[in-house]
């Protein structure tokens, strides 16, 4: 399984300089896993760059994807990692989202950079 950080959606749908490196994951919606915390910050981007029509298509794209809630499970699994690798909350979040679904995390985010189970590449400006 995959889940591909906000970042990473970001990239692929800006078909920036790293967008082939997100689409193999993205694009194979059966491996695909989506936390709502990327939907969040997703919309949010969209809408605030956009407009809400195009950030309701893009979590319509999202959403082809298997959409994982935050469990309390999750929660607690997401504040032990933002404690031991001092990375933000919703960093933690979807990083726990993807450990305990057996998912590797495809991310341009220097916060994921160093931690087991994911796939980072470094950001082209």
């Amino acid at each position: 399984m995959n889940l591909v950080d906000s970042s990473g959606w970001l990239e692929y749908l800006a078909d920036g300089k790293n967008a082939k490196f997100f689409a193999s994951a993205i694009e194979n919606t059966d491996e695909l896993i989506v936390s709502v915390v990327n939907i969040f910050e997703i919309y949010k981007k969209v809408l605030k760059e956009k407009d809400e029509n195009s950030a309701i298509q893009v979590i319509g794209l999202m959403q082809q994807a298997k959409v994982i809630d935050i469990s309390p499970s999750i929660a607690i699994e997401a504040a032990k990692y933002s404690y031991q690798y001092k990375i933000p909350m919703a960093d933690s979040l979807i990083y726990a989202t993807a450990k305990m679904n057996d998912a590797v995390v495809w991310t341009q985010d220097v916060d994921f950079k160093n931690l087991d189970g994911v796939k980072y590449i470094r950001k082209n400006s």
